[in-house]
């Protein structure tokens, strides 16, 4: 009865409810589930740090696999033998792992299901892609804790150098989630990481370009990308994996030769699976089975009949046996001790902030070791410069302390300085031990100003990420071993279409669609090609061009994004429907409007687009990098705040642009002078602007054309190409048109010829059209004539030129001909 004060009343619900979440936290934490950062479960982690700390790197000798899971036992993981040599031995199969942490050597099991030989038989060592895991842990690159005991210290992570997780995946059932991460190729990776270095704002399908998919260590061959997209959008995807089978003929029969599985197919388990299909007579055809494998690799024969189909009774055993598997990635990672699910990017992102601060903290472990050595010096160099006061003083002191404290109070030096002093050795005294330390002193003072730039500079820590990982993927990377395939029932939206040429109009006031080119060649009456189609009072079309239901329509904004829609997802309308806005087909912000329009076929590697903004930048891209775009666009351009995308075009890499100004200057320079930047880089100066001034208009020069600009009270005039002398980018430029109040401001500027329509519209929304034959051609410092009236109220606002395509406009000359005729 004494008992009863210690006696506590609790709810049994309540108990064995907090009791089993602490127990499921543990399992998710401390057992089943690797952390984001270094990619490892805690016992492989404790494996790894423990054949450091026992020194057998990839240099030195093996060491029996009983030593190492002893000294993981007894000092990091209190748990069972089987549970570390288990993982020990998966680390160090080449089956298992696409990259083996562990190099193994002895029995360590196979793709038959045998299971690995007993601890005290095996030896292992690290490998040497291993020391990438640990490198610099001993630079307080990461945090220690203390063991289970106290008596030791461990790392809460790996300092990973490359990036574990994805690399060499991961599956763990823990209480109630289970992650299952497939392992992947290592250059393929690490391209993926420079990519979203280089842009953070790179998409997943982008990401995808670098790293296409799982690498399976058994190779084998993945079927289409639907399974991997999914997996790396949302964090879960089913990947469908098939053995790699030939076949062949001999002496009229013909055979089934597999030579690799899907990952974690056990053949053995695999050939008796076939065994029993053809025994129960749900396979029929097939006349011998055997394994072939040996030491050059692996080898099934699977022999039919001869009246067979071996073509059939392949697809049969994809659909019955392990020969076709689905890996169900579920990519479920710690992030600070929780677990989340992510998505390829995310990974990615986890990782390069972990590297940045695995770089920061160790820049400043070498800068404190600098400035601590520094400091030592500094008090050498003050010994050396008074030495026979400092050997005076050392010689008329009674003790050490005495000694110290004489020195320090004499020079100003600190503790660690005057102690150094007292343990300098008198070989330090010749001029050469003088220079060698004035020379580390000067040395490190170079040093430390590195690293305080290097901590000053994220940019520069993401350099150093970027390079040092290049450097590991230079030593270890090789070549993809899973092949992608494309799944012949993933039906491609594109294969249901016909490819057919289409004429696509897009209206000033954003009004597009498409119709089928024969029609609009066919049912053409009154000869303008630009009648096709019915506008408002006010509105006209603007591009005019002959693309292909299968061509790629880039619309770049004035808001600096680029949208992209193939042929045949713009509506089709008839010949005098007016179409239908982009706004109901773009997810357009308010006050966005379409600068440009640009149909592309192929991505083509020697292609540019040149785009240019309102306060005189330029940029120059890879028409590559626009490849892929999501449907809600994608930055085209970084853009300042309050500037705006004026003009893009596409070019060979040699062509000479033209900025026009609305202050009437221009500035003519070749393309070359500007280097191919990334997609969301700024651009630099094409024209540096006066005060008030902007640019307002860009176009790419062709040799025999003028000029024609326009201003906002209506007058406009051409000027010949050969007027305006090509300079180098960033100047003023020169002058293009005379501004003057009677004109006003410059509202646009055009390369035109002969034959060219052009239109002015005015802030009352009259729209006129001119061709430019008509408009006469004078000087670059003249004002022009009046090309369209305007009252005190009313100004010119817009200026286009109708951009016809080629096609488009030999097929109306045709027509006029034949109408003439």
């Amino acid at each position: 009865m004494g008992n009863e004060g210690n006696v506590i009343q609790v709810d049994i619900k309540q108990e064995m409810k907090k009791c089993y979440i602490d127990y499921a936290m543990s399992v998710i934490v401390g057992r089943a589930l690797p952390d984001v950062r270094d990619g490892l479960k805690p016992v492989h982690r404790r494996i790894l740090y423990s054949m450091q700390e026992l020194g057998i790197t990839p240099d030195k000798g093996y060491r029996k696999c009983a030593r190492i899971v002893g000294d993981v036992l007894g000092k990091y993981h209190p748990h069972g033998d089987t549970a570390v040599y288990d993982a020990l031995v998966r680390m160090a199969q080449d089956f298992s792992i696409r990259y083996p942490l562990v190099d193994g050597h002895g029995n360590f099991g196979s793709v038959d299901g045998d299971g690995a030989a007993a601890m005290r038989y095996t030896e292992a060592r690290m490998s040497k892609i291993t020391l990438e895991l640990l490198r610099e842990i001993n630079k307080n690159t990461v945090d220690f804790i203390p063991n289970f005991d106290g008596e030791e210290q461990e790392p809460v992570v790996l300092p990973s150098r490359f990036p574990n997780l994805l690399v060499s995946g991961s599956s763990g059932i823990a209480v109630g989630m289970a992650t299952n991460i497939p392992p992947h190729n290592l250059g393929e990776v690490i391209n993926g990481i420079t990519m979203l270095i280089d842009n953070p704002e790179a998409t997943v399908l982008e990401l995808m370009t670098e790293i296409k998919g799982p690498d399976f260590p058994t190779a084998g061959i993945i079927l289409g990308t639907a399974g991997i997209r999914e997996a790396y959008e949302t964090g879960r995807g089913k990947i469908i994996v098939r053995a790699k089978a030939t076949i062949e003929e001999e002496k009229g029969r013909q055979k089934i030769i597999v030579t690799e599985l899907p990952y974690q197919v056990n053949k053995a388990k695999l050939v008796e699976n076939i065994a029993d299909l053809v025994r129960d007579k749900k396979i029929e055809g097939i006349s011998d089975l055997r394994d072939e494998s040996d030491r050059e690799g692996m080898r099934v024969v699977i022999e039919t009949k001869k009246d067979a189909n071996a073509s059939v009774i392949l697809n049969q055993l994809y659909k019955h046996t392990s020969l076709q598997t689905t890996f169900g990635a579920i990519m479920i990672a710690l992030v600070n001790n929780e677990p989340q699910t992510l998505n390829l990017k995310q990974i990615l992102v986890h990782y390069i902030d972990f590297q940045k601060e695995v770089i920061r903290r160790r820049t400043q472990f070498e800068l404190d070791k600098a400035l601590a050595r520094a400091h030592i010096l500094e008090g050498l160099r003050i010994a050396l410069d008074h030495i026979d006061e400092v050997i005076a003083l050392i010689r008329s002191s009674r003790t050490t302390e005495a000694a110290r404290t004489g020195l320090m109070e004499k020079f100003g030096l600190s503790e660690k300085q005057a102690q150094a002093i007292l343990d300098m050795r008198l070989q330090r005294l010749t001029g050469l031990e003088r220079q060698k330390i004035e020379d580390e002193y000067n040395e490190l003072m170079k040093d430390i100003a590195h690293y305080k730039e290097i901590l000053a500079n994220e940019s520069l820590v993401l350099d150093i990420i970027k390079n040092e990982l290049l450097e590991i993927k230079a030593k270890y990377s090789d070549e993809r071993r899973t092949e992608i395939e494309r799944n012949n029932n993933e039906i491609d939206i594109e294969d249901l279409i016909q490819e057919q040429d289409v004429v696509v109009t897009l209206t000033h006031a954003g009004y597009i669609k498409r119709i089928p080119s024969d029609t609009y060649t066919a049912q053409k009456r009154g000869g303008r090609g630009i009648q096709a189609m019915a506008t408002k009072e006010d509105d006209f079309v603007e591009h005019i061009f002959i693309t292909s239901t299968h061509n790629n329509l880039l619309f770049f904004t004035n808001l600096g994004r680029v949208y992209r829609l193939k042929g045949y997802e713009l509506p089709e309308a008839g010949r005098s429907a007016k179409g239908t806005n982009l706004v109901n087909i773009l997810p357009l912000n308010p006050g966005e409007k379409i600068q440009a329009v640009m149909p592309v076929k192929e991505f083509e590697e020697d292609k540019f687009l040149i785009m240019a903004t309102r306060e005189g930048l330029i940029k120059k891209t890879d028409l590559t990098q626009f490849s892929s775009i999501r449907k809600n666009g994608l930055a085209a351009i970084n853009l300042r705040e309050g500037d705006e995308l004026i003009g893009v075009k596409m070019t060979d890499g040699q062509s000479e642009i033209l900025i026009v100004t609305q202050d009437g200057y221009s500035m003519r320079f070749s393309e070359t002078d500007v280097r191919p930047m990334g997609r969301t880089a700024t651009g630099v100066k094409a024209i540096t602007l006066r005060e008030g001034d902007s640019a307002v208009s860009m176009n790419v020069i062709a040799e025999n054309e003028d000029v024609l600009i326009v201003s906002e009270n209506g007058y406009g005039k051409r000027t010949g190409i050969d007027e305006y002398s090509a300079h180098r980018r960033g100047g003023k430029g020169i002058i293009t048109y005379k501004v003057s109040e009677k004109t006003g401001k410059i509202v646009g500027a055009r390369i035109v010829k002969d034959g060219d329509e052009i239109m002015l519209i005015n802030t009352s929304g009259v729209a006129i059209r001119l061709n430019a034959s008509n408009i006469s051609v004078t000087g670059r410092n003249t004002m022009g004539v009046t090309l369209m009236k305007t009252t005190e109220d009313e100004k010119v606002v817009a200026l286009a030129k109708i951009n016809m395509d080629e096609a488009v406009a030999q097929e109306e000359v045709n027509e006029d001909e034949k109408q003439e005729d």
